[in-house]
């Protein structure tokens, strides 16, 4: 349960992702700048991989504009990978053949983890925090689920967990097969998509939620599901702002390219803008 009765919940989708959901917020400013400081203002934020590094710049304290601009700029620390996603996930898929207990499909996808070859960690907690405009957990309640790679368990990270803000938000983008897992107090800890993409039963107890997810409506989460965790919210009142096509196309088949970052963001500041009234007549 919330102190407060607002709650912005935002989804994991690669660097794609971040970049389309900045974008998003930004549209929505453009159509209407008070709804716009009142979302960011949202007494909860729950940020999932993609999602996590959202919730951390936007909870920062550094303008909306400002974060968007970055998003445009080709100059970037993020890390490119050779990946396509869609083979990505019809890879996870084989090593969840018939595997039905999501504890035992989180731990399946954690071994995956734990063996892939991946960059060095240190090269991408050095990229994390590039992402991050301020070190220090905000002092909102922001929180970012990871997933303990060993154990299939799921840590919900918050300013009074006692891990570092580049840290948590490592951990809940540590793609896994990708990225490597991330060291918290001995802990290994993958990508809180592992357990949803969307995560937002972590909001229940908002009267009010707004969700952002940079899929189509209705595209099947590889794990968790939406529509439980919506009825999971009730009573509360939930918006869901999804991606167009054009969104899609501008994501292409690499959403963890930062070549994805410019063409993404500028597709979801058009969604953002055509969704501002559903959005005010959910924060009404």
């Amino acid at each position: 349960m919330i102190d407060g009765n607002s709650a912005l919940v935002l989804a994991g989708g690669g660097v794609a992702g971040i970049a389309w959901e900045l974008g998003v917020l930004r549209g929505i400013a453009d159509a209407d700048p008070v709804l716009a400081e009142r979302i960011l203002a949202a007494d909860l934020v729950v940020g999932t991989s993609a999602g996590s590094a959202v919730a951390a710049q936007i909870t920062s304290g550094v303008a909306l504009d400002e974060l968007y601009e970055a998003q445009l700029r080709p100059e970037t620390a993020e890390i490119e990978v050779d990946v396509d996603t869609e083979q990505l996930f019809a890879d996870y898929g084989a090593t969840l053949n018939g595997v039905s207990d999501p504890d035992e499909a989180r731990r399946r996808l954690g071994a995956l983890a734990l063996a892939a070859n991946t960059v060095e960690p240190a090269v991408r907690l050095a990229a994390i925090d590039a992402r991050l405009p301020v070190k220090e957990w905000p002092a909102r309640d922001v929180r970012l689920p990871a997933v303990d790679a060993a154990s299939g368990e799921v840590a919900v990270f918050t300013r009074e967990s006692g891990a570092s803000l580049r840290d948590a938000v490592a951990a809940s983008c540590a793609v896994p097969g990708i990225w490597p897992a991330v060291t918290i107090d001995g802990r290994r800890y993958m990508d809180g998509g592992v357990r949803s993409m969307t995560n937002a039963d972590l909001a229940a107890g908002a009267e009010r939620v707004l969700v952002i997810q940079p899929v189509l409506e209705g595209t099947p989460q590889p794990w968790g599901n939406l529509d439980d965790e919506i009825a999971a919210l009730a009573p509360a009142r939930v918006h869901v702002i999804s991606a167009d096509q054009a969104s899609v196309d501008a994501f292409g088949t690499n959403a963890l390219s930062p070549a994805t970052r410019a063409p993404a963001a500028r597709a979801g500041r058009a969604v953002g803008a055509a969704q501002a009234p559903a959005v005010a007549a959910l924060w009404s």
